[in-house]
């Protein structure tokens, strides 16, 4: 496939795990999916990715340099090692990257899905060039990356930035890590289509009354574009939470720039002109000027971000 490095990069996640083939430019020449075998055990959940990893290294013809493996935390990056993960079977205390090394005859580079979709971006996406920078995905869950001083902060058993856990209300609504407030649990997707359909339940004059057991965040977004009040006051009440957790994130790591991935930056166009305000406004004056940008590899950031692991080793 030419003179190119290729590495693999596989994103595990508790639904699918991808897998792509990826050059030394960041370029994703081909890319696999299959549903996460979640309830089936550790063994099961391995052979399917080394499954993958075959996949993508017959498209190379063999020639990779190994498998740099994105999955979800907490984990010790460093030593390999998944040290729980509540939505696998099995992923406690799990010696994940020597697993997949000895099903698929390769070596594995092991990294937190947040941190490996910062590094895809730093690397190859919004944050290119710059020293400084956060990434913070907003989906299902909050997390992310930081890069700091033209490096990956990765801090004791590589498991800095875990930023879906800063507290942002105190007393606030129960996190699944067993705090209460967490910016994961007012600022996911879950949590705003949560608020959603409870506010759309009691207010029979909104757009969104009507199918308001079964409503979506893409929906909500659109009705509020219309002009429909409720819809309008539920994505300004995200945007401002939005807008103190990123707050929280320039005051701590001054960045260059925050760039937002995950489900929600999908409606970054939307959201942006509203967050932006409200993170300056919880923020000193010197990081006012900090621009908020969306990742610009989309949803293979974790997957370029893993791979480039690779080629960072050689």
């Amino acid at each position: 496939m030419g003179s190119e490095r290729l590495a693999i990069g596989i994103d595990l996640g508790g639904t699918q795990i991808r897998g792509a083939l990826i050059d030394d430019a960041g370029t994703v020449l081909h890319r696999e999916a299959m549903a996460t075998a979640a309830t089936a055990g550790a063994e099961a959940v391995v052979a399917q990715i080394a499954a993958l990893a075959r996949a993508m290294a017959e498209r190379a013809g063999g020639a990779v340099l190994g498998i740099g493996l994105s999955a979800p935390g907490p984990l010790d990056a460093l030593n390999g090692i998944a040290l729980s993960t509540p939505t696998i079977a099995g992923f406690t205390d799990f010696p994940l990257a020597r697993a997949v090394e000895a099903a698929s005859g390769r070596p594995v580079l092991l990294e937190n899905d947040g941190i490996a979709a910062a590094i895809g971006e730093w690397r190859f996406g919004a944050g290119r060039g710059l020293d400084h920078m956060v990434y913070a995905t907003v989906s299902t869950g909050i997390g992310g990356g930081v890069i700091a001083d033209g490096r990956v902060l990765r801090g004791r058993m590589g498991m800095a930035a875990h930023i879906g856990h800063m507290i942002v209300v105190q007393g606030g609504a129960p996190c699944a890590c067993g705090a209460r407030g967490c910016f994961e649990a007012h600022a996911a997707g879950p949590a705003f289509v949560a608020r959603a359909r409870g506010a759309a339940r009691e207010d029979v004059g909104s757009a969104l009354h009507a199918n308001a057991e079964t409503l979506s965040a893409a929906e909500v977004f659109d009705a509020a574009e219309a002009g429909d009040a409720l819809a309008r006051r539920l994505v300004g009440e995200e945007a401002e939470l939005l807008g103190l957790g990123f707050g929280n994130l320039l005051h701590l790591y001054s960045p260059d720039i925050i760039v937002m991935g995950g489900g929600l930056s999908h409606q970054f166009d939307r959201l942006e002109p509203l967050i932006s305000p409200a993170m300056r406004r919880n923020v000193l004056p010197p990081f006012r000027s900090v621009p908020l940008r969306r990742a610009l590899l989309g949803d293979n950031s974790g997957l370029v971000g893993a791979a480039s692991l690779l080629f960072e080793r050689g």
